[in-house]
């Protein structure tokens, strides 16, 4: 069905997709190419929510070039109407005599929609062209359509002997300057940062994407000026953070996700959930469904041992991010975990190795639930 000239455009518009990997959240990453015979005549990428989707950037690029051209698009073309038009609708008005979609989108209100519509216009469309790759651009995307919760990262750092801070509280700095700087990217490309209150109080962080920490290669996506914030998501059981800390003075949204229903804020950049209490605090199944619902797709997890051994311990983390370093600390150091109870092996949470690499002096492993 697909020529090698098909997969070398539908590869182009991969790598297109990929230039909007920092800003389109929620939106998914989407790529387009169009061609006339073996010419590129449009080309356009998703850059940010609420602006005109890949298609209608290429259609643009190629005008009147796209009468009878063939489209290659990293995801099917939307068929209602969001913030922005039925890309199916400009893709027909157009003329094109082809569509090439790498993947069905999972969304409910398109899922083979628009794929239909373009077909009941007479243009032949294609669908499954380079699917794993396509499917790679958006993990947090599908899972939350598929799933209706979010895909959660979580971010670990320890030394050799599996310890995040001294007895005495001190961890600055476990991990050198590349490893936080490789953070600073997971961070970009989330849609929520998530931490919990404790946290706040013991550490008093940003929980924001720092440009002049963003590696090199993430710098060359976009400029300054369209750094994307994600929201920063607090979990308080009680209400009890203090809006003194430095992240409450810093640019961006913040959600503080309790079980107190008297807590309140005055700032207005501050919004507050009420979820269900557990035995441990916050209902965290709760937490993450009452974040989805608010159109947050992907979450990346920086907090203490309490709140990582809850989320491994109720299957809730699809992928850890764990940087280690080249140092013992001792055994009256802090856990980087607290998972409590397990009494066998067949219990034990295990997870893959999908990818091992340096970073400095130290290593990052990024593994997967099985």
């Amino acid at each position: 069905m697909f020529s090698i000239f098909d997969s070398e455009m539908m590869q182009r518009a991969l790598d297109l997709a990929q230039r909007g990997l920092y800003t389109t959240a929620p939106n998914p990453n989407v790529g387009c190419v169009i061609t006339q015979g073996d010419d590129i005549v449009g080309e356009g990428f998703h850059f940010r929510a609420g602006e005109p989707h890949a298609e209608v950037h290429a259609l643009k690029d190629a005008g009147e070039r796209a009468l009878g051209a063939t489209a290659y698009v990293t995801l099917e073309p939307c068929s209602h109407y969001g913030r922005t038009p039925p890309c199916a609708d400009a893709l027909i008005n157009a003329k094109v005599s082809r569509v090439v979609c790498a993947m069905v989108d999972p969304n409910p209100k398109v899922a083979g929609q628009g794929i239909q519509r373009m077909r009941d216009a007479g243009i032949q469309v294609d669908v499954g062209l380079m699917q794993a790759q396509a499917e790679a651009l958006n993990p947090g995307f599908i899972k939350m359509m598929k799933t209706g919760v979010p895909l959660v990262q979580l971010k670990l750092a320890s030394s050799l002997d599996g310890r995040t801070a001294l007895a005495n509280g001190k961890s600055q700095w476990i991990t050198g300057p590349e490893a936080r700087s490789d953070v600073q990217g997971f961070r970009a490309v989330a849609g929520v940062i998530l931490s919990t209150s404790q946290t706040v109080h013991d550490d008093n962080p940003s929980l924001n994407v720092r440009w002049a920490q963003l590696p090199q290669d993430v710098k060359a996506h976009y400029d300054e000026a369209t750094l994307r914030q994600p929201l920063r998501v607090i979990l308080d059981s009680k209400g009890t953070l203090s809006t003194t800390s430095q992240l409450f003075s810093l640019e961006g949204g913040i959600v503080v996700v309790t079980a107190n229903t008297s807590l309140s804020f005055e700032q207005e950049n501050i919004d507050v959930i009420v979820v269900p209490k557990s035995t441990k605090g916050i209902d965290l199944n709760a937490a993450l469904r009452a974040l989805a619902s608010k159109g947050i797709n992907h979450i990346w997890v920086e907090a203490g041992a309490t709140l990582a051994g809850s989320l491994l311990a109720e299957n809730l983390v699809d992928e850890l991010i764990v940087y280690q370093a080249p140092k013992l600390m001792g055994a009256d150091s802090r856990a980087l975990v607290n998972l409590e109870g397990i009494v066998s092996m067949e219990h034990v949470p295990t997870y893959s190795l999908t990818d091992v690499c340096q970073m400095g002096n130290d290593i990052r492993l990024r593994l997967h639930k099985q």
